[in-house]
């Protein structure tokens, strides 16, 4: 069976996020990293369900959610370079990935549901 790119992706970005949790619980920036770090690892966990979903509608809504847990990180990473919490070039990689998730994620989205019409 081949491997699915956006598990893969959301998997490696998960561990970059849970990283950088880290490296902002250190630093006592406790609410951010809690948010980030529930968005952040939620988005591969509803990839994992969606993957397994019982039906394409059921994988549609996961994926969707995947989306939009990928679109609530990128907004968190945004706060965080914006705001200087973090330097600009140990985020800006971050922030590129995880607007890559957002367009997969999308197309992904968009082509499940046009299959259920």
């Amino acid at each position: 069976m081949a491997q699915s790119i956006i598990k893969q992706k959301s998997y490696d970005f998960a561990l970059r996020i849970v990283k950088l949790c880290c490296k902002l619980r250190d630093n006592k920036h406790y609410e951010i990293a809690s948010q980030l770090l529930k968005s952040g690892t939620s988005i591969g966990a509803n990839v994992e369900e969606a993957l397994a979903g019982q039906s394409i509608k059921d994988f549609s809504f996961k994926m969707s959610i995947a989306s939009k847990e990928a679109r609530e990180t990128n907004y968190w990473l945004r706060i965080l370079r914006d705001s200087g919490v973090i330097s600009t070039k140990n985020i800006e990689d971050l922030i590129e990935a995880s607007e890559e998730l957002i367009k997969i994620l999308t197309k992904i989205v968009k082509t499940s549901y046009a299959k259920q019409d």
